[in-house]
């Protein structure tokens, strides 16, 4: 028997989920009160917040989410100045400029050609840095600076010259955390525990000692503290948000790298500090979680980065 197919028909089911979107939507980060059972938010208002996302304008041009400035990195370390460029691109920001000694800017224009490097004499930061900084610093909507710097002779006194004379958004990171001293308004700090403890003084363990102590302390310096954890706890000193994604393979080295780009891209995007902390917290730990499904105890920072459009 001979069967001449004349047409072909295709039917398609779709489950709507309307009233169950509508009602209820889940997302991993909020404000302590509202904060339930793992870490889920069952409020519609909660769900708009964490929107790591600005609406674009159809005619928006380079530039006007903003130009990002990383200032780090030294003869040992190339990469971590490179991943915070290239978490920051991936978050939405326009452009990134890294500051970097000779050796590491030139491995970083190596790396990719969407990063602009520009390279500053000697294998370390020094004083002698600072003025050339300064002006790479104008036209800039925002800086992250500390990844990758080390603790050299002259290092952190450049990097506490750089801190006091800046006027736009900022945010600071690894080495350069050892430098604060006084108020630091218009800035996030990014401390693990132990970087935390060396700034303050605290040591801290519990949720309760991490919560109080955070809180003290950017009430203190007139900051945002982002600390990171298993729990990361963000605070301006007034309101304090909890964010539980991200996971235990994110230990890699590179990943807090990764935090503080997705930071400095929100607030080059216009978010304010405390805004910009909490979804970067979140962005970044939901970006970790889904890697992990697939890299588990292989991820690496570069695979937390290939993840963040997913989490945004």
């Amino acid at each position: 028997m001979n069967l001449h197919v004349q047409r072909t028909l295709v039917f398609e089911i779709r489950l709507c989920m309307t009233q169950i979107q509508r009602n209820a939507k889940l997302c991993d980060a909020g404000s302590e009160r509202n904060y339930g059972q793992k870490g889920l938010i069952y409020s519609k208002k909660e769900n708009r917040i964490m929107k790591a996302a600005k609406p674009r304008n159809p005619w928006s041009r380079k530039g006007d989410f903003g130009h990002l400035l990383v200032i780090g990195g030294n003869e040992y370390y190339t990469g971590a100045p490179y991943l915070v460029g290239m978490a920051a691109l991936r978050a939405g920001c326009d452009l990134v400029t890294v500051a970097a000694p000779e050796r590491a800017a030139d491995i970083i224009a190596s790396y990719s050609p969407d990063i602009i490097t520009h390279p500053l004499r000697g294998l370390w930061l020094k004083p002698v840095n600072v003025p050339e900084i300064m002006e790479i610093v104008k036209g800039k909507t925002a800086v992250t600076i500390g990844n990758g710097l080390g603790k050299e002779r002259g290092t952190l006194e450049a990097t506490a010259q750089i801190i006091n004379k800046l006027e736009i958004p900022c945010v600071i990171d690894g080495d350069a955390i050892d430098r604060m001293r006084g108020r630091l308004e218009n800035t996030i700090i990014t401390p693990h525990a132990g970087e935390f403890e060396r700034l303050t003084g605290v040591k801290v363990a519990s949720m309760s000692e991490r919560k109080s102590a955070a809180q003290a302390a950017a009430k203190e310096l007139g900051c945002v503290i982002l600390l990171k954890g298993h729990v990361d706890v963000v605070t301006d000193g007034k309101r304090t948000a909890l964010n539980k994604t991200g996971n235990v393979c994110m230990t890699k080295g590179g990943t807090g790298d990764v935090l503080a780009g997705v930071t400095g891209a929100l607030l080059c995007q216009g978010f304010a500090l405390f805004e910009a902390a909490r979804r970067a917290a979140y962005v970044t730990g939901k970006a970790g979680d889904i890697a992990a499904r697939k890299r588990k105890a292989s991820l690496l920072a570069t695979d937390v980065i290939e993840c963040l459009h997913r989490a945004l």
